[in-house]
């Protein structure tokens, strides 16, 4: 069940790039933010009387958590409004690099051969892709490939602390305290944030923005099977963070299909090498 969990979370994953993209539209990458996160809290408060009960400790580790996830959403909206859909779902997969390295670091997992050629070939198809002439069309090409990449990049390495903090916690709380708190404190980094650095949240014209509604409701399911995921005992960190990527070629097709971008035939080849590369690391 847990595998068909975290399936959905990948799906739905990818589903929510598209969204994000089409949001940016119309809205500010704060009010995408700021809204999309404050509708969703609003929609879990229910589950509220679940919540509660925590150890001190909980709390702390949850707001840390949050604080992460808050940082590589800012980057992540930073790098998703100026890169191709498509090529922003390839540079996603970089995650399950960090993700094996926490793995390693964290919870001292050792790296076998064929592991290690996994690495190599994810590696592989991320240069591939950043180096091919003529895929990243910007008036700013240095830019692009240099600082919005990187906001891409630590925006993975960010969510993959991420996750490995969600298979920690999950062993001694249930997933409606995660989801609740978690969510409590995001809303108050963004309310912060936006106070902070005086950025205008037009709340009339956010909640207009269909997309930010879908993008709420998205984030409320895909979370929720995600947390229940990492509560099973049978569930890993790598093997999760593999099937995460089922989002990626829905991504991609997003940015073909939705958003009618060029050279998707060599994002997915880029894809496929990554994913020959994930699949070898967790063998």
């Amino acid at each position: 069940m847990w595998i068909w969990l975290v399936l959905l979370y990948g799906v739905l994953k990818g589903a929510r790039e598209i969204c994000k993209k089409k949001a940016l539209l119309t809205s500010s990458s704060v009010e995408v933010l700021l809204i999309y996160t404050l509708v969703a809290f609003l929609m879990v408060t229910p589950s509220a009387p679940n919540a509660m009960g925590l150890e001190p400790r909980f709390y702390f580790y949850i707001a840390i958590k949050s604080f992460v996830i808050f940082v590589a959403w800012i980057c992540s909206f930073k790098a998703i409004k100026q890169l191709p859909l498509s090529l922003y779902g390839v540079l996603d997969l970089s995650r399950v690099l960090f993700a094996t390295l926490l793995g390693i670091i964290v919870l001292g997992e050792t790296m076998s051969p064929i592991h290690i050629l996994g690495l190599i070939l994810v590696c592989a198809g991320l240069l591939m892709l950043k180096f091919k002439p003529g895929l990243i069309n910007t008036e700013n090409k240095e830019r692009t490939s240099g600082i919005v990449i990187f906001f891409a990049l630590l925006s993975c390495g960010l969510n993959a602390l991420s996750g490995l903090m969600d298979k920690i916690l999950m062993k001694d709380i249930n997933s409606s305290q995660l989801q609740f708190w978690y969510m409590l404190f995001l809303c108050i980094f963004y309310i912060i944030y936006a106070l902070i650095s005086h950025t205008q949240v037009n709340v009339k014209r956010a909640l207009k923005n269909g997309w930010i509604w879908l993008l709420a409701f998205m984030f409320v399911i895909a979370d929720k099977a995600l947390f229940v995921a990492n509560a099973s005992p049978e569930s890993t960190v790598t093997v999760m963070t593999l099937i995460k990527q089922a989002g990626c070629i829905l991504t991609i097709l997003g940015g073909k299909f939705v958003f009618k971008e060029e050279k998707v035939g060599y994002k997915l080849l880029c894809a496929a090498i990554v994913i020959a590369g994930i699949v070898c690391g967790v063998m």
